[in-house]
């Protein structure tokens, strides 16, 4: 029988487990493939309650690096318990690890081992260590150019355009006096929105 690491605070539903045989079956050469940057042993597999868009109490799924699991819990916790709107919450497995298509379902997630898009580079997705909170509303975009004159910009994923433009005022937006945005800087995580070669308003990392 797997360890069922005991949280610091009484947070019914929520719970914290090492990687099981079953779920590397589910999860190996999707969301994890074989290599030497992180292993199973450095994961960890949370379930977390959330209130979903109807207003309904789902419980959700996801594998996240050893090192924030509590911080995610408190932080997810604490969401819960001011009812903070996330449509889904599930592994990108579900998804096929394909993350534009985890995007365009506007799933809330956090391993998986990739690079960052359009280069050789680990994203901090594979080695667990960031978390992408309402994607679809809160999209990815690029800059490309070396002056105003000239920048292209790319949004992702596809039909979130709208929601690239932040001086709009609309549902699930995260930023600076977000309940989101806060909890995730209160507990060291860093903002993808603060960025200046592009902008990840989705991305909290460590």
């Amino acid at each position: 029988m797997h360890q069922l690491f005991h949280i610091q605070k009484p947070y019914r539903g929520f719970s914290c487990h090492p990687i099981s045989k079953h779920l590397m079956h589910r999860i190996r050469g999707i969301s994890y493939h074989e290599n030497e940057q992180i292993s199973p042993a450095e994961l960890r597999y949370l379930r977390i309650p959330y209130i979903d868009f109807s207003g309904e109490t789902r419980t959700g799924e996801m594998i996240c690096n050893h090192g924030i699991a509590m911080q995610l819990l408190d932080i997810f916790h604490t969401l819960f318990e001011h009812r903070y709107p996330i449509e889904r919450i599930q592994l990108v497995d579900d998804f096929q690890a394909d993350d534009d298509l985890c995007c365009i379902k506007n799933n809330t997630s956090c391993f998986n081992y990739r690079t960052i898009a359009g280069t050789d580079t680990l994203s901090r997705h594979a080695f667990g260590m960031a978390v992408d909170i309402n994607p679809f509303f809160n999209p990815y975009v690029t800059y490309i150019g070396k002056n105003t004159d000239d920048t292209h910009i790319r949004i992702s994923p596809p039909g979130s355009e709208p929601y690239a433009d932040r001086e709009r005022d609309f549902p699930h937006k995260i930023g600076p006096g977000d309940l989101c945005y806060e909890l995730f800087i209160s507990h060291g995580f860093t903002w993808g929105g603060d960025w200046t070669h592009c902008k990840d308003y989705q991305h909290f990392e460590q």
